[in-house]
């Protein structure tokens, strides 16, 4: 991360610690991204300090954007108010993604936590993801959004159905929430598949197939999660379309036999009948009946090699 994209703009962080350094005894970091959110974020903060009052030591680290309305003034308000709060700031927006990575490189702790700023994830169950984290020692908590009081609009629900089945074929296991943004991960994990973690909102869909085609331990707790305050960021279409172009990429990075091979048993299909009709029918071999069988093999050598490539990577 170059240093004329991200600037630290407050005090060091000042949560509890009786040590000299102030972020010395740090049990997790609080990172949230944020977009022009000046409606809603003051509350936010307000409600998330609020809620980790009794908790573990902590810090929060706000993720600044590029917000070009009323964010700064509001943040500069929330870091004097609350100490065991700071603020890292992109001049330019960046993405999501972007924004977490930011966050995720300037914490101070093992664990992180991620959530949003727009008060649609309940933030009074950190504590018991945290709690989760280590009492089951696995690499990420996730808030699946599969609780009873859920507010979610159908317009995102749908292709989402879609996009967990296909997620869950390539991971080989049930997947009840691809995309949450409210998590606990581990950071020495986190930090081994950073390089190829998107800046945009599909950063979370990527670290959580990551994580399970690499055979880390998963868990998800339901969590409910409410109507946001403010403008949504999402465009339906467009990051429908970028969250299948991602997946598809991702699965082909880390289970590349999972994807090339519905199409190489396709072409096989393809060329089984093909060469039945050219036989029995027009008593003569046809070209396409050739190029089916030379591309279900091109396909299926292909496939076998970046499977032998991804084993040897040693992830």
């Amino acid at each position: 991360m170059s240093t004329d994209e991200t600037v630290e703009n407050s005090a060091p962080s000042a949560a509890p610690s009786s040590s000299d350094n102030p972020t010395a005894g740090l049990m997790f970091s609080v990172v949230v991204p944020c977009y022009n959110e000046e409606d809603g974020l003051a509350d936010t903060v307000a409600t998330l300090v609020n809620d980790l009052q009794s908790s573990d030591p902590y810090e929060v680290i706000i993720v600044n954007d590029g917000s070009n309305d009323g964010t700064a003034a509001v943040l500069a308000e929330v870091v004097e108010k609350y100490p065991q709060v700071r603020v890292e700031t992109h001049i330019h927006n960046r993405g999501y993604g972007a924004a977490l990575k930011t966050g995720i490189r300037n914490a101070h702790s093992d664990l992180i936590v991620i959530t949003d700023a727009d008060g649609t994830y309940p933030n009074e169950r950190i504590p018991e993801l945290v709690s989760l984290a280590k009492s089951k020692r696995v690499d990420m908590v996730v808030g699946s959004r599969t609780g009873k009081d859920v507010t979610y609009s159908w317009v995102r629900k749908i292709p989402k159905v879609f996009l967990k089945a296909y997620a869950s074929w390539i991971a080989q296991q049930n997947i009840p929430d691809i995309n949450s943004g409210l998590r606990v991960m581990r950071r020495e994990v986190v930090e081994r598949f950073i390089s190829i973690l998107p800046d945009s909102f599909s950063f979370t869909t990527t670290i959580t197939v990551a994580m399970l085609t690499n055979h880390y331990n998963v868990h998800y707790e339901p969590i409910g999660y409410t109507a946001r305050i403010g403008k949504s960021k999402i465009r339906p279409i467009r990051d429908t379309l970028l969250f299948f172009q991602l997946i598809l990429r991702t699965g082909m990075y880390f289970a590349p036999l999972r994807v090339f091979l519905p199409f190489g048993m396709l072409l096989g299909l393809a060329f089984m009948v093909s060469l039945a009709y050219d036989l029995f029918v027009l008593k003569n071999l046809t070209d396409k009946t050739v190029l089916f069988l030379l591309f279900g093999m091109n396909t299926a050598m292909f496939a076998l090699l970046a499977d032998m490539i991804d084993k040897r990577s040693g992830r």
